[in-house]
């Protein structure tokens, strides 16, 4: 038993070995979603299908739109999200990222339903909690990245510090991290072709939803379903959306120099919704609808080299 054991561990270990501990040496787009509602959409448009699990992570490749791709679930929140992400850069060869799901809307302008794709994601919930003083808070001794953003109480918010190949200077604290430009040019000019659904069998968005590029989107480990605390984001972030995974993904994308970029349609409003919070009604046709969305960019963008 132990010789048979030894013989399926060598070859394994051998292929590792040469090709840089990759499982799979092809050039290909990652698609990343955080649950099972953004990644079912997304599995109907893969062909020629092949997998792999590790760490429990399944891993699905195989071409969408004639481009290679990967595709797996981040899980929910901010250290699964930068965990599988990395652990995916490790194991395959990932040329570029995309992420694509839900989230909750911040911008009094934008709807439930509508597609939301930023320039840049930050972590809104990297932070200092500062002493009272007197009825006021003191500013903590250490400032963000001279964004100096508005406090919320005792609540200040921070950058984070990231290292990667090539700076000089060691680890920089930053707040944004920036999409791939290249990639957002293809998002804008896809935009105005994209079709999105109102309805799904009797369930409808109040209006028509549209695709929207640019602005910001903010991320963190909170689900966000409080009214006054989404006033606050919009108005210090300028934010456009919330969610709970993008900008961990983003921070691992700048650490390794891989391009990426985040579709996320608006399940909800983050608190500012007319009455109970609408995700649990729109995840779905909104999961549906980014992965229309992403599914145009795959067959625009260009091949992974």
């Amino acid at each position: 038993m132990l010789l048979v054991l030894a013989l399926l561990v060598v070859p394994f270990a051998a292929h590792a070995r040469e090709n840089g501990g990759k499982l799979d040496t092809q050039p290909r787009i990652a698609i990343i979603s955080a649950f099972e509602p953004e990644w079912i959409a997304l599995n109907r448009d893969v062909q020629d299908r092949r997998e792999w699990t590790v760490n429990g992570v399944r891993f699905v490749g195989g071409t969408m739109k004639g481009r290679p791709v990967l595709l797996f679930l981040s899980g929910v929140s901010m250290v699964n999200a930068a965990m599988t992400t990395q652990l995916a850069l490790d194991r395959f060869a990932i040329r570029s990222i995309v992420f694509s799901g839900v989230a909750g809307g911040l911008d009094p302008a934008l709807d439930v339903g509508d597609v939301v794709i930023p320039d840049r994601w930050g972590q809104y919930l990297e932070l200092a909690f500062a002493r009272a003083n007197g009825k006021s808070f003191a500013p903590p001794i250490q400032r963000a990245t001279g964004e100096n953003f508005a406090n919320y109480g005792m609540i200040f918010p921070n950058g984070v510090r990231v290292r990667r190949d090539g700076d000089d200077v060691g680890a920089v604290r930053r707040f944004w991290f920036e999409v791939d430009p290249g990639l957002l040019a293809t998002a804008r000019k896809l935009a105005p072709q994209v079709s999105l659904a109102r309805c799904a069998e009797e369930l409808c968005f109040r209006a028509t939803p549209k695709v929207v590029v640019g602005g910001n989107g903010i991320s963190g480990p909170v689900f966000m379903d409080n009214a006054e605390f989404r006033k606050y984001a919009f108005s210090t972030f300028q934010a456009q959306v919330t969610d709970m995974e993008t900008a961990a993904v983003g921070q691992v994308a700048y650490a390794n120099g891989v391009p990426y970029i985040a579709f996320r349609a608006l399940s909800d409003l983050a608190g500012g919704d007319p009455g109970e919070n609408q995700a649990p009604a729109f995840y779905r046709i909104a999961s549906d609808n980014t992965a229309k969305v992403v599914v145009a960019f795959i067959g625009a963008v260009e091949m992974p080299r």
